[in-house]
């Protein structure tokens, strides 16, 4: 797994893998990741409301393709890359 943007902040490094049980899809992976930011893995923070917006609003790639249903079922190596939302940018020139 590939973590960008304010994710590696939140999770603690900017990748990791894990062993899932075969037939694991893509919104129990998030499910699982998830957990790890709840507020009884952290103790809760004052930007609780943030992150669940964050976890709502990601862009999941497998295997470098988006990723657009969170039943999509994961295969032994896929590459799974979550993806932030992204805001700003250049401004007017």
């Amino acid at each position: 797994m590939l973590y960008f943007g304010v994710l590696t902040e939140l999770l603690g490094q900017s990748g990791d893998a894990a062993e899932l049980p075969e037939g694991t899809t893509v919104g129990e992976l998030l499910r699982i990741l998830r957990m790890r930011t709840s507020n009884d893995a952290k103790g809760g923070t004052a930007g609780d409301g943030m992150v669940e917006r964050l976890w709502q609003s990601l862009a999941v790639a497998v295997n470098r393709a988006y990723c657009s249903s969170p039943r999509a079922v994961l295969r032994d190596g896929d590459e799974v890359a979550l993806l932030p939302p992204v805001s700003g940018g250049a401004g007017e020139r």
